[in-house]
């Protein structure tokens, strides 16, 4: 998150519109980032080396997960047989075959459900969602989307936030039809907007577009002035919604505009504690599930769009396995919970102990 006043932050260089003379820009966790022609060569090369391993990772996981969800009746797979595409008892399934077309050529977007394997063994915070749940936070989906003109969305995945400090966790959508009910692909703890301290928002509610207008950049890995790497690992993924106006958590309240984002965080120090409010208004994401929905293109849907049309976009991995099926909305509801439910546990009181002190500035 990042603050509109605070006129010393600029647009990252990453972004088309980036200063290319200066090249400098400082985030909002407070790292420092020099972004020279060389420097950007330097840093596609070690994307690219992360890119390798992680694709590498990913495709055996992926193809081990599809081969399990497709060749034996798994609990997943018995609790939503309504929803999975026929397919053989013995299928072989590689990477490819997720998104296979039939004799006629299309592609059965009941297949897009097939990730719910891929999720539970890539993502290693997750949450275990009762099925009552699921069904009421996709009818939350859906009363969202509504009210921003997007009841009859289809075909395309859709980030799920809840922002109440009871629940604090992410959930990621699929229907394949307009009139289906939404179907959870799997949840994962967050961290949203804690009031109560300078500059810290709480996280917007609505209907956030994923777009290429306020292009995405990548983690340096630095720390800030409290040893905090407040983006997480270098080339963790920043997924950049763009201002929007955000209720002021300290003084006198109001509106102002922030820099909304959602991005992992500090691996040892703060992924942690995910499950509690602690960001300065920006949704924050185990590192994992953000290599799962970047390595998937889960939310790409517009940046894939330009890169079929010959745009060549440096922040997608030239590895990555995209899906037909992405997605570009986040929406972040807020579910007005007065207790704590079971299959959203708080960080235990040890966990939380061990964070450092002004561990919270950075977001």
């Amino acid at each position: 998150m990042i603050s509109k006043k605070q006129n010393w932050v600029v647009i990252p260089p990453a972004r088309e519109r980036a200063d290319a003379q200066s090249g400098t820009l400082r985030s909002d966790n407070g790292d420092r980032a020099i972004h020279t022609i060389a420097s950007i060569s330097r840093a596609r090369s070690c994307v690219r080396s992360y890119a390798r391993r992680s694709a590498s990772w990913f495709g055996v996981s992926l193809a081990l997960s599809l081969t399990s969800v497709l060749a034996a009746p798994t609990l997943t797979q018995s609790a939503h047989a309504a929803d999975a595409p026929p397919v053989a008892s013995n299928a072989a399934v590689d990477a490819s075959s997720v998104a296979a077309r039939d004799a006629v050529g299309r592609v059965d977007p009941r297949r897009a459900l097939l990730m719910r394997d891929v999720f539970a063994r890539s993502v290693m915070r997750r949450l275990t969602v009762p099925a009552a749940e699921q069904r009421a936070y996709g009818e939350r989906l859906q009363q969202a989307l509504a009210q921003k003109d997007l009841g009859n969305l289809s075909g395309e995945y859709v980030v799920l936030v809840d922002r109440n400090e009871n629940v604090q966790a992410l959930f990621l959508y699929f229907r394949a039809a307009p009139l289906d009910a939404w179907q959870m692909i799997g949840a994962s703890p967050v961290a949203t907007g804690r009031p109560g301290q300078f500059d810290h928002f709480i996280t917007p509610l609505g209907v956030f577009e994923h777009t290429a207008d306020n292009m995405d950049f990548r983690a340096e890995g630095t720390m800030n002035q409290n040893g905090i790497r407040g983006y997480g690992k270098h080339d963790m993924r920043i997924f950049d919604l763009g201002w929007a106006q955000g209720e002021r958590g300290w003084g006198k309240g109001g509106m102002s505009q922030m820099r909304f984002q959602m991005h992992a965080t500090d691996p040892d120090k703060l992924e942690p504690i995910l499950g509690i409010r602690h960001s300065k208004g920006c949704v924050r994401i185990p590192a994992s599930l953000n290599v799962f929905l970047d390595h998937y293109g889960i939310l790409d849907r517009e940046y894939e769009a330009l890169v079929a049309e010959g745009r060549s976009l440096w922040v997608l991995h030239s590895d990555r396995v995209a899906t037909p099926w992405a997605g570009r909305y986040i929406v972040v509801v807020d579910s007005q919970r007065k207790a704590r439910p079971a299959w959203s546990p708080l960080p235990s009181g040890k966990v939380r102990a061990k964070v450092p002190a002004n561990a919270d500035t950075a977001d």
